[in-house]
Protein backbone atom coordinates (compact mmCIF):
# COMPACT_ATOMS: atom_id res chain seq x y z
CA UNK A 1 0.00 0.00 0.00
CA UNK A 2 2.84 2.31 0.55
CA UNK A 3 4.22 1.45 -2.87
CA UNK A 4 0.87 2.50 -4.15
CA UNK A 5 0.28 5.42 -2.38
CA UNK A 6 4.17 6.49 -3.13
CA UNK A 7 3.39 6.07 -7.55
CA UNK A 8 0.05 8.10 -6.48
CA UNK A 9 2.31 10.79 -4.98
CA UNK A 10 0.40 10.60 -1.79
CA UNK A 11 0.33 9.74 2.01
CA UNK A 12 0.06 6.22 2.92
CA UNK A 13 -3.37 7.14 4.48
CA UNK A 14 -4.73 9.17 1.74
CA UNK A 15 -6.48 5.70 -0.19
CA UNK A 16 -8.24 5.14 2.95
CA UNK A 17 -10.17 7.89 2.84
CA UNK A 18 -12.36 6.73 -0.16
CA UNK A 19 -12.25 2.77 0.45
CA UNK A 20 -13.32 1.02 3.73
CA UNK A 21 -9.81 -1.05 4.01
CA UNK A 22 -6.88 -2.92 1.85
CA UNK A 23 -9.30 -5.51 0.46
CA UNK A 24 -11.65 -2.80 -1.08
CA UNK A 25 -8.54 -0.36 -2.84
CA UNK A 26 -7.35 -4.25 -4.05
CA UNK A 27 -11.11 -4.86 -5.23
CA UNK A 28 -11.03 -1.88 -7.19
CA UNK A 29 -7.57 -2.16 -8.60
CA UNK A 30 -8.56 -5.74 -9.69
CA UNK A 31 -12.08 -4.19 -10.98
CA UNK A 32 -9.94 -1.78 -13.39
CA UNK A 33 -7.60 -4.40 -14.64
CA UNK A 34 -10.23 -6.69 -15.29
CA UNK A 35 -11.73 -3.70 -17.27
CA UNK A 36 -8.90 -2.60 -19.43
CA UNK A 37 -7.85 -6.68 -20.25
CA UNK A 38 -12.00 -6.80 -21.38
CA UNK A 39 -11.51 -3.95 -23.69
CA UNK A 40 -8.19 -5.20 -25.44
CA UNK A 41 -10.16 -8.35 -25.81
CA UNK A 42 -13.36 -6.82 -27.19
CA UNK A 43 -11.46 -5.09 -29.66
CA UNK A 44 -9.44 -7.79 -30.91
CA UNK A 45 -12.55 -9.91 -31.80
CA UNK A 46 -14.11 -6.71 -33.34
CA UNK A 47 -11.53 -6.21 -36.06
CA UNK A 48 -12.01 -7.53 -39.40
CA UNK A 49 -11.53 -11.07 -40.66
CA UNK A 50 -13.30 -14.08 -40.42
CA UNK A 51 -13.89 -15.75 -36.73
CA UNK A 52 -11.18 -17.92 -36.81
CA UNK A 53 -8.94 -14.52 -37.81
CA UNK A 54 -10.56 -12.44 -34.73
CA UNK A 55 -10.27 -16.24 -32.38
CA UNK A 56 -6.51 -15.47 -32.79
CA UNK A 57 -6.48 -11.66 -32.28
CA UNK A 58 -8.11 -12.52 -29.16
CA UNK A 59 -5.63 -15.02 -28.30
CA UNK A 60 -2.96 -11.79 -28.94
CA UNK A 61 -4.46 -9.73 -27.23
CA UNK A 62 -4.70 -11.87 -24.05
CA UNK A 63 -1.04 -12.76 -24.44
CA UNK A 64 -0.14 -9.06 -24.92
CA UNK A 65 -2.35 -7.97 -21.92
CA UNK A 66 -0.74 -10.24 -19.31
CA UNK A 67 2.81 -9.43 -20.89
CA UNK A 68 2.54 -5.83 -20.94
CA UNK A 69 0.94 -5.81 -17.53
CA UNK A 70 2.19 -8.42 -15.67
CA UNK A 71 1.74 -6.95 -11.97
CA UNK A 72 -1.98 -6.10 -12.99
CA UNK A 73 -2.63 -9.59 -14.50
CA UNK A 74 -1.14 -11.77 -11.45
CA UNK A 75 -3.26 -9.49 -9.27
CA UNK A 76 -6.43 -10.12 -11.02
CA UNK A 77 -5.71 -13.83 -10.92
CA UNK A 78 -4.26 -13.45 -6.89
CA UNK A 79 -6.23 -16.16 -5.04
CA UNK A 80 -4.79 -14.25 -1.67
CA UNK A 81 -7.15 -11.21 -2.67
CA UNK A 82 -10.67 -10.52 -2.20
CA UNK A 83 -13.56 -12.50 -3.75
CA UNK A 84 -15.68 -10.72 -6.22
CA UNK A 85 -19.33 -11.23 -4.57
CA UNK A 86 -18.19 -8.95 -2.06
CA UNK A 87 -17.33 -6.39 -4.35
CA UNK A 88 -19.92 -5.17 -7.28
CA UNK A 89 -17.52 -3.49 -9.46
CA UNK A 90 -15.23 -6.94 -9.53
CA UNK A 91 -18.03 -9.27 -10.22
CA UNK A 92 -18.88 -7.02 -12.98
CA UNK A 93 -15.60 -6.81 -14.90
CA UNK A 94 -14.67 -10.27 -14.08
CA UNK A 95 -17.92 -10.83 -15.98
CA UNK A 96 -17.43 -9.15 -18.87
CA UNK A 97 -13.38 -10.64 -19.06
CA UNK A 98 -15.79 -14.11 -18.77
CA UNK A 99 -17.45 -12.96 -21.78
CA UNK A 100 -15.11 -11.81 -23.85
CA UNK A 101 -14.04 -15.59 -23.25
CA UNK A 102 -16.91 -16.88 -24.88
CA UNK A 103 -17.75 -14.04 -27.73
CA UNK A 104 -15.13 -15.11 -30.22
CA UNK A 105 -15.66 -18.99 -29.81
CA UNK A 106 -19.71 -17.86 -30.55
CA UNK A 107 -18.96 -16.96 -34.27
CA UNK A 108 -16.29 -19.94 -34.77
CA UNK A 109 -19.24 -22.27 -33.82
CA UNK A 110 -22.16 -20.09 -35.76
CA UNK A 111 -19.93 -20.56 -38.83
CA UNK A 112 -19.30 -24.14 -37.74
CA UNK A 113 -15.66 -24.68 -37.92
CA UNK A 114 -16.49 -25.61 -34.58
CA UNK A 115 -18.94 -27.26 -32.41
CA UNK A 116 -19.88 -27.67 -28.44
CA UNK A 117 -20.90 -25.39 -25.88
CA UNK A 118 -19.13 -21.83 -26.33
CA UNK A 119 -18.77 -21.41 -22.58
CA UNK A 120 -17.09 -24.38 -22.03
CA UNK A 121 -15.24 -24.26 -24.80
CA UNK A 122 -13.99 -20.55 -24.29
CA UNK A 123 -12.62 -21.28 -20.84
CA UNK A 124 -10.71 -24.46 -21.88
CA UNK A 125 -9.62 -21.64 -24.32
CA UNK A 126 -8.80 -19.35 -21.40
CA UNK A 127 -7.68 -22.20 -19.25
CA UNK A 128 -4.65 -23.39 -21.79
CA UNK A 129 -3.48 -19.32 -22.53
CA UNK A 130 -3.42 -18.60 -18.61
CA UNK A 131 -1.74 -21.87 -17.91
CA UNK A 132 0.75 -21.23 -20.39
CA UNK A 133 1.45 -17.29 -19.17
CA UNK A 134 1.53 -17.80 -15.43
CA UNK A 135 4.39 -20.77 -16.24
CA UNK A 136 5.93 -18.55 -18.70
CA UNK A 137 5.66 -15.94 -15.88
CA UNK A 138 6.59 -17.49 -13.20
CA UNK A 139 9.79 -18.99 -14.96
CA UNK A 140 8.48 -22.73 -14.75
CA UNK A 141 8.56 -23.33 -18.14
CA UNK A 142 12.01 -25.77 -19.38
CA UNK A 143 14.67 -23.52 -20.86
CA UNK A 144 13.99 -25.64 -24.24
CA UNK A 145 10.44 -24.81 -24.68
CA UNK A 146 9.73 -21.55 -26.59
CA UNK A 147 6.08 -20.06 -24.33
CA UNK A 148 4.68 -18.92 -28.23
CA UNK A 149 5.50 -21.74 -29.62
CA UNK A 150 3.46 -24.17 -27.03
CA UNK A 151 0.86 -21.66 -26.86
CA UNK A 152 0.56 -22.35 -30.64
CA UNK A 153 0.64 -25.92 -30.27
CA UNK A 154 -1.82 -26.34 -27.62
CA UNK A 155 -4.10 -24.05 -28.99
CA UNK A 156 -3.71 -25.71 -32.09
CA UNK A 157 -4.43 -29.11 -30.58
CA UNK A 158 -7.75 -27.98 -29.36
CA UNK A 159 -8.93 -26.05 -32.17
CA UNK A 160 -8.43 -29.45 -34.06
CA UNK A 161 -10.13 -31.36 -31.66
CA UNK A 162 -13.75 -29.26 -31.87
CA UNK A 163 -13.25 -28.69 -35.60
CA UNK A 164 -16.41 -29.57 -37.44
CA UNK A 165 -15.00 -32.80 -39.83
CA UNK A 166 -16.73 -34.03 -42.77
CA UNK A 167 -20.28 -35.53 -41.75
Amino acid sequence: MRQLAQALGVSPMTPYRYFADKDAILAAVRAAAFDRFAEALEAAVAAPGDPVERSRHAGDAYVAFALREPQAYRLMFDLNQPTEKDYPELTAAAARARRTMTAHVEAMIQAGQIAGDPELIGHMFWSVLHGVLMLQMSDKLSPNIDPDRLRAATIGALSRGLAVGPG
